[in-house]
């Protein structure tokens, strides 16, 4: 592969993040003005409608009665939980068309089909997954900071003499997104019938987030068994609040190992690449033995391990 055909790689390359970062910034804001103006509305005294809350499902890549739509639990799962608005057909097909456009590139370039098909599927699969995951990622991590808030407002609520669907909705139409948005669709679920332990159940299934099983214990142990829920809940807020202190340190003790795998594993990629455009001839002279594309799977290979092992190195379970 020369220089002059990788300049159209990369040129679709750049188009398409470019595509992706616009329509997602896009679909961000439309979504985040679509939710204010839904909480200004339920504010102002109207009462949503079943169909209302069966549009949101959809949008969420569920079916109108709260099921998965899939086949594949996983990856409905992965999209519910990373808050993504655009349904399944449209990440469908996004798959779609970066796996027919990378086999279009990579055949091109590399001049052969099976190669081909194997970066259409890695592409065309991964990279949406990665997205999906870094969305999930993000969403999680506001939810964890927002919760142990949306917790005293819980408990405010159960002591000015208020039942749980009744506290679940208030903090719906209090709290930001992504937080305020989930128990606003919980709080629905609990007026259209819907017994608590099933609604939290599904308020866990579309979050994700450790914390909030916790939560969701805590109410069903309580919904059957009995209690103070106020001073359960109360405890548990400040149980939540010390758990993400705990993490904040360990992530500042572990940063310095997760920016030395990233640069590990960076440095050589940029170097080629470097390499590749300034003197093509370098790798060039010696691309067509026999041993080079195998030594070169083996070093890609040591560098997932190394890069596997560092990551178990930094990573902390709280």
């Amino acid at each position: 592969m020369n220089a002059a055909a990788l300049i159209p790689l990369l040129v679709f390359i750049a188009v398409l993040l470019s595509v992706i970062a616009f329509y997602l910034t896009i679909s961000s804001q439309r979504f985040q003005r679509a939710s204010m103006q839904r909480r200004l509305h339920e504010f102002g005294g109207t009462t949503s409608t079943e169909g209302e809350l069966m549009r949101v499902r959809q949008g969420r890549s569920l079916s109108p009665e709260g099921h998965y739509t899939l086949p594949f639990i996983s990856l409905n799962q992965l999209i519910l939980q990373s808050g993504a608005t655009v349904g399944v057909q449209a990440i469908i097909f996004t798959m779609i068309f970066l796996a027919a456009g990378s086999y279009f590139m990579i055949s091109i370039v590399f001049a052969s089909k099976i190669i081909g098909l194997i970066g259409a599927a890695a592409i065309g699969i991964g990279v949406p997954v990665f997205v999906l995951r870094a969305m999930r990622q993000s969403r999680q991590r506001k939810f964890e900071e927002q919760l142990p808030d949306a917790l005293d407002t819980l408990v405010r609520g159960l002591r000015a003499g208020h039942s749980i669907p009744v506290a679940i909705s208030t903090v719906g139409h209090q709290m930001p997104q992504p937080l305020g948005n989930e128990f606003a669709i919980t709080g629905a679920e609990l007026t259209y019938g819907l017994d608590v332990e099933a609604a939290l159940s599904n308020l866990r299934s579309r979050v994700g987030q450790s914390d909030l099983t916790l939560f969701v214990l805590a109410v069903t142990i309580q919904s059957k068994m009995g209690g103070n829920l106020a001073e359960i809940l109360s405890n548990l807020a400040t149980v939540i609040r010390e758990r993400f202190k705990l993490r904040r340190k360990a992530k500042a003790l572990s940063a310095e190992g997760r920016y030395s795998a990233i640069f590990l594993t960076a440095m050589p990629i940029v170097l080629f690449g470097i390499l590749w455009i300034v003197a093509p001839n370098y790798y060039g002279e010696v691309w067509h033995e026999w041993y080079i594309k195998p030594a070169l799977g083996v070093a890609l290979v040591w560098m997932l391990i190394g890069n596997y092992v560092m990551n178990r190195m930094v990573k902390f379970s709280v």
